[in-house]
């Protein structure tokens, strides 16, 4: 088996708005034997509405693409096309500006399906009994438009891990919070990308993940947008259950079937909108807890179950400096629902190199 890593960078323009590609086939194209040299590969979409299942999923859907593509579709009737997302309403859009409200894809429902589903944005498969690794992406057009789509593959044999460290990640006084790991003034991928610098790592993985004894709290990768949730907001107050049955009756019925990511996408943006009404009312912090109790009706920490770890492929693209595989609209995302004494969040990290 080879020695060294193997980075292979693929472009796919895709045939339709939804579309299965097989990028296993391409990878052999830009590089005979890789499956054969390799006992591992790390696959990571670049997008948001776009990606891969886990091979043990894909597997129990005997990696069949009639099969895989029927799954989808059930979530993209439960999340259909056109349907009244204020987040496709572009004339709120003000991140936006006029000349990219004209080409901006309205695609809240292929974010949804995307989320529901339990597509991911970096998974690994063992390279044992070679079948197929379809990138499945739910907005590959934008009207005549088909748009280009890109993702990282990385052949590897082994891992090592080259460093731990602690992050105190400072939290506002809302006893609910949630931080973009991205955002600046937080400095996180500053951090990481120095000590990618400094261990000359070129390809591997870095983890983040929850210090064991952090508690009501939990982490993500998602894209934040605000729109859906500030539209639906008097209507979730009056009534949350109702509102969750009008788009996902059938994940109500069981919500244990579905992966925790099915319930991503509201998390940042809820806490915010909540702080707003919280800031606006003068609140005290009994009544916010009665609020978030009534909100979702369940106590919060039973129903913000969000993942405890994320993690993050790092490649060099063939420069030989190590960089973060990162779609411009992901980032990680720091989540409480209740405030701890400190007002501070624990998260250990790692860093592993690819051999």
């Amino acid at each position: 088996m080879a020695s060294t890593p193997t980075d292979v960078q693929l472009s796919i323009i895709p045939e339709s708005r939804v579309s299965l590609i097989d990028v296993s086939e391409r990878v052999e194209k830009e590089k005979a034997e890789f499956f054969q040299e390799y006992r591992k590969s790390a696959f990571a979409s670049h997008h948001t509405t776009a990606g891969y299942f886990e091979q043990s999923f894909a597997r129990r859907l005997k990696d069949d693409p009639e099969t895989l593509e029927a799954y989808v579709g059930s979530f993209k009737k439960l999340f259909p096309p056109n349907a009244d997302y204020r987040h496709d309403q572009m004339e709120f859009r003000d991140e936006l500006s006029d000349e990219q409200k004209l080409v901006e894809p309205k695609n809240a429902d292929s974010h949804l399906t995307y989320i529901g589903s339990g597509l991911e944005n970096c998974v690994t498969y063992l390279n044992e009994n070679r079948s197929p690794v379809y990138f499945i992406d739910l907005d590959g057009t934008n009207g005549e438009e088909r748009r280009n789509r890109k993702t990282t593959i990385i052949g590897y044999n082994s891992e090592a891990l080259v460093k731990e460290q602690l992050l105190r990640i400072p939290m506002s006084n809302h006893p609910i919070d949630s931080i973009n790991l991205w955002d600046e003034r937080v400095g996180v991928l500053q951090l990481l990308e120095e000590r990618i610098k400094e261990l000359g790592l070129e390809k591997g993985r870095i983890d983040l993940s929850l210090a064991a004894d952090e508690h009501n709290t939990g982490l993500t990768v998602n894209e934040y947008e605000t729109l859906l949730m500030r539209h639906d907001l008097p209507e979730v107050l009056k009534n949350p259950v109702r509102f969750m049955a009008q788009r996902g009756v059938n994940m109500l019925r069981d919500p244990g079937a579905i992966k925790e990511k099915a319930k991503d996408y509201m998390k940042y943006d809820l806490v915010h909108v909540v702080n707003e009404f919280i800031d606006s009312m003068g609140l005290s912090e009994s009544m916010v807890e009665r609020i978030i109790d009534k909100f979702f009706q369940v106590p919060a920490s039973r129903f913000l179950r969000m993942k405890r770890k994320v993690s993050l492929i790092v490649s060099d693209g063939g420069t030989g400096e190590g960089r973060i595989v990162n779609g411009t609209y992901q980032s990680p995302i720091l989540v409480q629902w209740r405030r701890n004494h400190e007002r501070v969040r624990n998260i250990n990290v790692t860093f592993t190199r690819f051999e």
